[in-house]
Protein backbone atom coordinates (compact mmCIF):
# COMPACT_ATOMS: atom_id res chain seq x y z
CA UNK A 1 0.00 0.00 0.00
CA UNK A 2 2.85 2.36 0.81
CA UNK A 3 4.28 1.68 -2.63
CA UNK A 4 1.07 2.85 -4.26
CA UNK A 5 1.02 5.99 -2.15
CA UNK A 6 4.57 6.90 -3.05
CA UNK A 7 4.43 6.58 -6.77
CA UNK A 8 0.86 7.76 -7.09
CA UNK A 9 2.21 10.97 -5.56
CA UNK A 10 5.12 11.00 -8.01
CA UNK A 11 2.82 10.57 -10.98
CA UNK A 12 0.63 13.42 -9.78
CA UNK A 13 3.62 15.70 -9.38
CA UNK A 14 5.32 14.73 -12.64
CA UNK A 15 2.07 14.81 -14.58
CA UNK A 16 2.35 11.22 -15.80
CA UNK A 17 -1.42 10.84 -15.67
CA UNK A 18 -2.13 14.17 -17.39
CA UNK A 19 -2.28 12.85 -20.95
CA UNK A 20 -3.32 15.14 -23.75
CA UNK A 21 -7.10 15.54 -23.62
CA UNK A 22 -7.67 14.06 -27.07
CA UNK A 23 -5.71 10.93 -26.23
CA UNK A 24 -7.50 10.58 -22.88
CA UNK A 25 -10.85 10.93 -24.62
CA UNK A 26 -9.88 8.15 -27.04
CA UNK A 27 -9.05 5.73 -24.22
CA UNK A 28 -12.24 6.48 -22.29
CA UNK A 29 -14.40 6.18 -25.42
CA UNK A 30 -12.91 2.74 -26.06
CA UNK A 31 -13.72 1.65 -22.52
CA UNK A 32 -17.29 2.96 -22.71
CA UNK A 33 -17.82 1.17 -26.03
CA UNK A 34 -16.50 -2.16 -24.76
CA UNK A 35 -18.36 -1.88 -21.45
CA UNK A 36 -21.63 -1.20 -23.28
CA UNK A 37 -20.99 -4.05 -25.72
CA UNK A 38 -20.37 -6.53 -22.90
CA UNK A 39 -22.98 -5.43 -20.37
CA UNK A 40 -25.51 -3.30 -22.24
CA UNK A 41 -26.26 0.40 -22.10
CA UNK A 42 -28.16 0.47 -18.78
CA UNK A 43 -25.93 2.02 -16.12
CA UNK A 44 -27.91 0.51 -13.25
CA UNK A 45 -27.09 -2.99 -14.44
CA UNK A 46 -23.59 -2.35 -15.78
CA UNK A 47 -21.07 -1.21 -13.11
CA UNK A 48 -18.19 -1.22 -15.60
CA UNK A 49 -20.06 1.21 -17.85
CA UNK A 50 -20.89 3.43 -14.91
CA UNK A 51 -17.22 3.62 -13.90
CA UNK A 52 -16.22 4.40 -17.49
CA UNK A 53 -18.76 7.21 -17.69
CA UNK A 54 -17.49 8.58 -14.37
CA UNK A 55 -14.00 8.69 -15.90
CA UNK A 56 -15.41 10.43 -18.98
CA UNK A 57 -17.12 13.08 -16.88
CA UNK A 58 -13.97 13.56 -14.78
CA UNK A 59 -12.06 14.36 -17.98
CA UNK A 60 -14.81 16.81 -19.06
CA UNK A 61 -15.92 14.73 -22.03
CA UNK A 62 -19.00 16.17 -23.77
CA UNK A 63 -22.23 14.27 -23.15
CA UNK A 64 -22.73 13.70 -26.89
CA UNK A 65 -19.42 11.82 -27.09
CA UNK A 66 -20.49 9.58 -24.20
CA UNK A 67 -23.85 8.85 -25.81
CA UNK A 68 -22.28 7.98 -29.17
CA UNK A 69 -19.78 5.64 -27.52
CA UNK A 70 -22.58 3.81 -25.70
CA UNK A 71 -24.58 3.47 -28.91
CA UNK A 72 -21.54 2.09 -30.74
CA UNK A 73 -21.15 -0.48 -27.99
CA UNK A 74 -24.79 -1.54 -28.05
CA UNK A 75 -24.84 -1.67 -31.84
CA UNK A 76 -27.19 1.28 -32.34
CA UNK A 77 -24.37 2.98 -34.25
CA UNK A 78 -21.64 1.42 -36.36
CA UNK A 79 -18.33 1.20 -34.52
CA UNK A 80 -14.95 -0.52 -34.27
CA UNK A 81 -14.70 -3.89 -32.53
CA UNK A 82 -12.00 -3.86 -29.84
CA UNK A 83 -10.21 -6.85 -28.34
CA UNK A 84 -9.17 -6.86 -24.67
CA UNK A 85 -5.64 -8.17 -24.10
CA UNK A 86 -3.28 -8.00 -21.13
CA UNK A 87 0.38 -7.94 -22.09
CA UNK A 88 3.16 -8.73 -19.63
CA UNK A 89 6.75 -7.59 -19.52
CA UNK A 90 9.97 -7.26 -17.55
CA UNK A 91 11.53 -3.83 -17.09
CA UNK A 92 14.71 -2.36 -15.58
CA UNK A 93 16.12 -4.19 -12.53
CA UNK A 94 13.69 -7.08 -12.98
CA UNK A 95 10.57 -4.96 -12.45
CA UNK A 96 7.35 -6.59 -13.64
CA UNK A 97 4.68 -4.94 -15.77
CA UNK A 98 1.08 -5.50 -16.86
CA UNK A 99 -0.44 -3.52 -19.74
CA UNK A 100 -4.19 -3.75 -20.28
CA UNK A 101 -5.05 -2.80 -23.84
CA UNK A 102 -8.07 -2.41 -26.09
CA UNK A 103 -7.01 -2.88 -29.69
CA UNK A 104 -8.54 -3.41 -33.10
CA UNK A 105 -5.28 -4.93 -34.37
CA UNK A 106 -3.13 -7.06 -32.07
CA UNK A 107 -0.62 -7.55 -34.90
CA UNK A 108 0.12 -3.82 -34.64
CA UNK A 109 -0.05 -3.44 -30.87
CA UNK A 110 2.30 -6.23 -29.77
CA UNK A 111 5.30 -5.11 -31.89
CA UNK A 112 4.82 -1.51 -30.79
CA UNK A 113 4.81 -2.49 -27.11
CA UNK A 114 7.83 -4.74 -27.66
CA UNK A 115 9.72 -1.80 -29.16
CA UNK A 116 8.87 0.39 -26.15
CA UNK A 117 10.22 -2.21 -23.73
CA UNK A 118 13.37 -2.69 -25.82
CA UNK A 119 14.07 1.05 -25.66
CA UNK A 120 13.73 1.08 -21.86
CA UNK A 121 16.04 -1.81 -20.92
CA UNK A 122 13.20 -4.30 -20.77
CA UNK A 123 11.43 -7.00 -22.73
CA UNK A 124 7.84 -7.88 -23.58
CA UNK A 125 7.23 -11.35 -22.18
CA UNK A 126 4.94 -14.32 -22.57
CA UNK A 127 1.70 -14.76 -20.64
CA UNK A 128 2.44 -15.49 -17.00
CA UNK A 129 5.80 -13.75 -16.79
CA UNK A 130 4.41 -10.94 -14.60
CA UNK A 131 0.77 -11.62 -13.68
CA UNK A 132 1.76 -13.89 -10.76
CA UNK A 133 3.20 -10.85 -8.93
CA UNK A 134 -0.08 -8.91 -8.76
CA UNK A 135 -3.46 -9.23 -7.08
CA UNK A 136 -6.61 -7.65 -8.49
CA UNK A 137 -8.19 -5.31 -5.92
CA UNK A 138 -11.13 -2.98 -5.98
CA UNK A 139 -9.91 0.52 -5.13
CA UNK A 140 -11.91 3.63 -4.27
CA UNK A 141 -10.40 7.04 -3.60
CA UNK A 142 -11.96 9.96 -1.76
CA UNK A 143 -10.83 13.48 -0.92
CA UNK A 144 -9.55 13.77 2.64
CA UNK A 145 -12.27 16.27 3.52
CA UNK A 146 -15.03 14.00 2.17
CA UNK A 147 -15.16 11.77 5.25
CA UNK A 148 -13.54 10.96 8.56
CA UNK A 149 -11.55 7.78 9.12
CA UNK A 150 -14.22 6.63 11.56
CA UNK A 151 -16.95 7.08 8.94
CA UNK A 152 -14.98 5.14 6.35
CA UNK A 153 -14.25 2.23 8.63
CA UNK A 154 -17.88 2.02 9.69
CA UNK A 155 -19.35 2.28 6.18
CA UNK A 156 -16.69 0.83 3.88
CA UNK A 157 -15.43 -2.01 6.04
CA UNK A 158 -19.00 -2.71 7.06
CA UNK A 159 -19.84 -3.20 3.37
CA UNK A 160 -16.89 -5.53 2.77
CA UNK A 161 -13.81 -3.30 2.28
CA UNK A 162 -10.51 -4.79 3.43
CA UNK A 163 -8.61 -1.64 4.35
CA UNK A 164 -8.77 2.14 4.58
CA UNK A 165 -5.51 4.04 4.17
CA UNK A 166 -4.59 7.72 4.44
CA UNK A 167 -2.07 8.30 1.62
CA UNK A 168 -1.49 11.91 2.60
CA UNK A 169 -3.66 13.57 -0.05
CA UNK A 170 -6.70 11.30 -0.22
CA UNK A 171 -8.34 8.23 1.26
CA UNK A 172 -7.52 4.91 -0.42
CA UNK A 173 -10.08 2.15 0.21
CA UNK A 174 -9.23 -1.41 -0.83
CA UNK A 175 -11.86 -4.09 -1.46
CA UNK A 176 -12.20 -7.51 -3.08
CA UNK A 177 -13.22 -6.80 -6.72
CA UNK A 178 -16.59 -8.49 -6.22
CA UNK A 179 -17.73 -6.00 -3.56
CA UNK A 180 -16.31 -2.81 -5.08
CA UNK A 181 -19.69 -1.57 -6.21
CA UNK A 182 -21.40 -2.53 -2.93
CA UNK A 183 -18.84 -0.50 -0.99
CA UNK A 184 -19.31 2.42 -3.34
CA UNK A 185 -23.08 2.21 -2.92
CA UNK A 186 -22.72 2.23 0.88
CA UNK A 187 -20.53 5.34 0.79
CA UNK A 188 -22.72 7.21 -1.68
CA UNK A 189 -25.81 6.14 0.22
CA UNK A 190 -24.40 8.08 3.16
CA UNK A 191 -23.95 11.14 0.88
CA UNK A 192 -20.16 10.76 0.74
CA UNK A 193 -18.47 11.69 -2.54
CA UNK A 194 -16.35 8.97 -4.15
CA UNK A 195 -13.57 10.44 -6.27
CA UNK A 196 -12.77 7.30 -8.28
CA UNK A 197 -13.54 3.59 -8.22
CA UNK A 198 -12.13 0.69 -10.22
CA UNK A 199 -10.24 -2.58 -10.22
CA UNK A 200 -6.47 -2.21 -9.98
CA UNK A 201 -3.58 -4.65 -10.09
CA UNK A 202 -1.64 -4.30 -6.83
CA UNK A 203 1.90 -5.66 -6.59
CA UNK A 204 2.28 -8.31 -3.89
CA UNK A 205 5.89 -7.36 -3.15
CA UNK A 206 7.02 -3.98 -4.54
CA UNK A 207 10.60 -3.83 -5.84
CA UNK A 208 12.74 -0.99 -4.52
CA UNK A 209 14.63 0.73 -7.35
CA UNK A 210 17.39 3.32 -7.05
CA UNK A 211 17.90 6.63 -8.84
CA UNK A 212 18.78 5.64 -12.43
CA UNK A 213 16.46 2.64 -12.60
CA UNK A 214 13.66 4.67 -10.97
CA UNK A 215 13.94 7.29 -13.71
CA UNK A 216 14.00 4.64 -16.47
CA UNK A 217 10.95 2.94 -14.90
CA UNK A 218 9.04 6.22 -14.81
CA UNK A 219 9.98 6.92 -18.43
CA UNK A 220 8.77 3.44 -19.37
CA UNK A 221 5.54 4.00 -17.44
CA UNK A 222 4.85 7.31 -19.17
CA UNK A 223 5.66 5.93 -22.64
CA UNK A 224 3.38 2.91 -22.16
CA UNK A 225 0.57 5.11 -20.84
CA UNK A 226 0.93 7.34 -23.90
CA UNK A 227 0.37 4.40 -26.26
CA UNK A 228 -3.02 4.72 -27.95
CA UNK A 229 -4.08 1.15 -27.17
CA UNK A 230 -2.94 1.04 -23.53
CA UNK A 231 -5.83 1.55 -21.14
CA UNK A 232 -4.04 0.80 -17.85
CA UNK A 233 -0.42 0.13 -16.91
CA UNK A 234 0.70 -1.55 -13.69
CA UNK A 235 4.18 -2.19 -12.28
CA UNK A 236 5.73 -3.49 -9.08
CA UNK A 237 8.50 -0.88 -8.91
CA UNK A 238 8.83 1.47 -5.96
CA UNK A 239 11.46 4.24 -5.89
CA UNK A 240 13.83 4.22 -2.92
CA UNK A 241 13.60 7.14 -0.48
CA UNK A 242 16.65 8.73 -2.14
CA UNK A 243 15.25 8.25 -5.65
CA UNK A 244 11.89 9.61 -4.53
CA UNK A 245 13.48 12.77 -3.15
CA UNK A 246 15.47 13.28 -6.37
CA UNK A 247 12.41 12.75 -8.58
CA UNK A 248 10.24 15.09 -6.54
CA UNK A 249 12.95 17.76 -6.75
Amino acid sequence: MSGHSKWATIKRKKGALDAKRGRMFSKVIKEITVAARMGGGDLSGNPRLRRAIDDAKASSMPADNITRAIKKGTGDLEGVSYEEITYEGVGPNGTLWLIEVLTDNRNRTAPELRKIFDKHNGALGAAGVAAWAFDAKGVLTMAKEAATEEQLFELAVGAGAQDVVDDGEEWWIETPPAVLDAVRAALEGAKLVVKSAGVQQIARTPKIVEAHDAQVCLNLLETLEDHDDAQKVWSDFEPSEEALAALEA
